[in-house]
């Protein structure tokens, strides 16, 4: 664009120049234009410049929609096999618990007896049942299965009361523990046990009120998001500490798990970039947690704040912090502070042996992943696309490599489509929980993997989305975003409703 030496604006463009209000103008005095045009050029010029008037002189906005290329809407070979080799063809309600192809043959055995251990109830001591005894004496479920049904995903409690849904409570006071991890609260540890064996109190008890909160598109339409609150209606064993932090977490869907334990570190230390450096205003950092085994800080893979660094130490955590079950990797039981747990018969100086852990461990990282559905349907892949236009994929990757697995070779060397890239982001102060988690701080959360949760209403008949559960759907998921991702939410908002219903589409296809 140039001014003119009376402050007119005039658009320039090649050989064009052309006051601003003619394309203003719904009709223009053709004689004049034509004057106008045979001061300047030859008739061979005018011609041409004719002939791209509407093209080539145009202002700004009008010349990049001409030139944008067009969207290219392709099925990408392999992209509906998401977990690689260690896939799987199932859409019903048990889609999340098949053993991945290839393993050896003694590890397809194996599989089933640590299918047994997960899925069957743990019982109080003693019992004849000595294989599965130890229970508590404080618990928040009585099996894995009891959080991962059917290998999926937790929910919040319906009602309150409700017990065993997936849903638990994280606790603990400002600071750090020797380890460098949450410092746990003097009376209640590091989570709030919600069941109890015999005629035990448990820990505690608590509520859930959710207040409405509304958002606004610029087309003038509103979705009413829940915004959850979490009371402790009564601490059985005394007053915890007055700076009390608790932080809700669903349990999430465990396929797929060996292979994201099968990438290389380095893999996921290329994708970050803590200072964000290329300004994309995504920054993602890696969290170094405590790996019991190696009496040392590890990279973090999994959980919801990436705060354990494999799957057996995950496992061990789980079977300690939710059923009271000891291990050699966490060999204290958990008692609340003030309380005299030995008067308590358990199961042993570890209440799961080493064997059996090992086996669990081996069906949590072996568990395949199912195919998409619909990956050639037209609308998904509108979807896909406009995924990445908005800039989904800076967080959720859609594709990586795995390397070498220390243990199944049937993960090894995997193209994978998890979209995650396994580091903490700043989700902004909507999803916080102010409760910091070795390097991750009370605004960050682990990108979770997106693989299944388009079968999550097949396998556990909801649709409860986020580390808490608080959104009901998809949309709403997309919604509570903020922080790093506060840019992609406000594009997705100001998509047409049809490219909107595409992400979704696509998101449901995973």
């Amino acid at each position: 664009m140039s001014h003119n030496p009376a402050g007119q604006k005039n658009w320039s463009v090649g050989l064009c120049n052309f006051p601003e209000d003619i394309f203003k103008q719904t009709s223009f005095d053709k004689e004049s234009l034509v004057r106008h045009l045979m001061t300047r050029f030859s008739l061979f010029t005018f011609l041409f410049a004719f002939q791209f008037l509407l093209f080539s002189c145009k202002k700004d906005e009008f010349m990049e929609e001409i030139i944008k290329e067009p969207r290219v809407l392709a099925v990408e070979p392999g992209e509906e096999i998401l977990g690689g080799r260690a896939s799987v063809i199932d859409i019903s309600p048990n889609a999340f618990g098949f053993q991945s192809p290839g393993l050896e043959e003694f590890d397809q055995l194996f599989f089933f007896v640590g299918n047994s251990f997960f899925n069957q109830n743990w019982v109080a001591s003693p019992a004849s049942t000595t294989a599965r005894d130890g229970l508590g004496p404080f618990f928040n479920a009585r099996t894995c299965a009891g959080c991962h049904f059917k290998d999926g995903r937790g929910r919040p409690p319906s009602f309150t009361g409700e017990k065993g849904t997936g849903l638990l409570l994280r606790a603990s006071v400002p600071g750090v523990s020797v380890y460098g991890g949450p410092k746990p609260d003097p009376t209640y540890g590091l989570q709030i046990q919600d069941q109890a064996v015999l005629d035990l109190d448990p820990e505690a008890n608590f509520k859930i009120v959710y207040a409405d909160k509304t958002e606004f598109y610029p087309d003038g339409t509103t979705t009413t998001l829940r915004d959850p609150m979490y009371e402790i209606t009564e601490f059985f064993y005394g007053a915890p500490a007055q700076d009390l932090l608790l932080s809700p977490r669903v349990a999430t869907q465990i396929i797929g798990l060996g292979l994201l334990d099968a990438i290389d570190e380095q893999t996921i230390l290329d994708l970050a970039d803590e200072q964000d450096l290329d300004g994309d205003g995504i920054s993602g950092k890696p969290n170094y947690v405590w790996d019991y085994a190696k009496n040392a800080l590890s990279l973090g893979r999994f959980g919801w704040k990436a705060n354990e660094p494999n799957i057996l130490q995950q496992v061990a955590d789980a079977f300690h912090g939710d059923m009271g079950i000891t291990s050699y990797l966490a060999p204290e039981e958990i008692c609340v502070g003030g309380f005299d747990c030995d008067e308590i018969p358990n199961g042993g100086d570890t209440e799961i042996d080493d064997d059996d852990l090992g086996k669990v461990e081996l069906y949590s990282s072996v568990l395949a992943v199912p195919i998409r559905r619909n990956w050639k349907n037209e609308e998904v892949l509108l979807g896909k696309a406009l995924f990445s236009e908005i800039g989904c994929n800076k967080c959720h990757v859609p594709k990586l490599k795995t390397g070498k697995h220390y243990r199944f070779d049937a993960l090894s060397d995997q193209t994978i489509r998890p979209y995650t890239d396994l580091l903490l982001h700043d989700m902004g102060p909507g999803l916080a929980d102010h409760r910091p988690d070795f390097r991750a701080n009370g605004q960050e959360w682990r990108t979770p993997p997106l693989w299944g949760i388009g079968l999550f209403q097949t396998v556990n008949d909801h649709t409860f989305y986020l580390h808490d559960g608080r959104a009901r759907n998809l949309e709403e998921a997309i919604l509570w975003h903020g922080g790093e991702a506060e840019a992609t939410k406000e594009a997705f908002k100001a998509l047409p409703l049809a490219e909107r219903e595409a992400i979704i589409d696509f998101l449901n296809s995973l």
